[in-house]
């Protein structure tokens, strides 16, 4: 493993989280960008489209700790390489959000708790877990079929495909769940603010969806 690969995981989960983050403080009422849920969600895809292609051949462009692990079940990553590429994941949320707590409105940070990702008061634990399972579960599909299947691969919209998986899931379930699939976008904020309410349905559920995705798609769709 190359300390290349570990920069780009850092790099790319940074373009995620800091364009995630800034957008839903941008959206604040102390803000009031305007951009909403539709905002927010292309903020996250755009950034993660653009992440992809610019760091895909260096690393895989997981920027994602449940990615990773999806992609270590289905044998595509060795295991000394799981540690280190999540380590890296972490701290570029962690800097994202550390860099969004310095330069925002205070207001617009307590607002939005820096964009962690917080379930609507309604939902159980329950609905957090099989929503973002069902989230993370499409996003994995996505990452497979455009950029894992050499079919998908000859489409060419890897980063275009996954990017629009992610703003289409924060449109369907950020209301209910905050649409995080991603434990280190959840963990970033979390961190620097202190807010850990059910942080570990963010861990448990994309990881459990990223993994079952990885091994559907390996085990039934792959072409040998």
């Amino acid at each position: 493993m190359k300390i290349q690969a570990l920069v780009a995981e850092f790099l790319g989960t940074f373009y995620l989280c800091f364009a995630g983050i800034a957008a839903i403080l941008c959206s604040t009422p102390a803000i009031g960008s305007g951009a909403g849920i539709v905002g927010i969600a292309l903020a996250h895809g755009l950034a993660l489209s653009i992440a992809v292609n610019a760091f895909g051949g260096i690393s895989g462009a997981h920027f994602n700790p449940a990615v990773t692990m999806g992609f270590f079940v289905t044998k595509r990553l060795p295991m000394m390489s799981v540690g280190p590429y999540i380590l890296a994941q972490l701290l570029g949320a962690t800097a994202a959000a550390l860099i969004c707590r310095t330069t925002f409105l205070v207001e617009a940070i307590n607002q939005a708790q820096l964009g962690v990702r917080l379930p609507a008061v309604w939902a159980s634990p329950g609905v957090v877990i099989a929503l973002e399972f069902v989230m993370t579960y499409l996003l994995m599909t996505s990452i497979f079929g455009t950029a894992v299947d050499v079919r998908g691969q000859a489409v060419k919209i890897g980063g275009f495909g996954i990017g629009l998986t992610v703003a289409f899931d924060i449109l369907a379930g950020g209301a209910v769940t905050g649409a995080s699939m991603n434990p280190a976008r959840s963990f970033g904020p979390a961190l620097i603010i202190g807010n850990w309410h059910w942080h570990i349905l963010y861990w448990l559920a994309p990881i459990a969806g990223a993994c079952s995705a990885a091994l559907v798609y390996d085990r039934v769709l792959l072409k040998e």
